[in-house]
């Protein structure tokens, strides 16, 4: 069974990719990001890299993280 994210930009699903959530229309994970990020890729060569994901779509998911991150009490 599919889940629908509240997010426009994401979806998951228990029986693809081990219910790891992705990139709305792609099955690119979201974490894929975070982890080019950390090896120092930039969003550009990201998005060369995974054609399926948009630009909105990163940025969506970066400001939901930071926004998370800004309620998140102690850190």
């Amino acid at each position: 069974m599919r889940t629908e994210s509240a997010s426009p930009f994401l979806w998951s699903d228990p029986q693809r990719l081990g219910g790891r959530v992705c990139f709305r229309g792609t099955r690119v994970p979201v974490d894929a990001l975070f982890e080019n990020l950390e090896d120092g890729v930039g969003v550009d060569e990201f998005l060369e890299a995974f054609e399926g994901v948009t630009r909105d779509q990163v940025i969506g998911v970066l400001e939901a993280a930071r926004e998370a991150l800004a309620e998140t009490p102690g850190v």
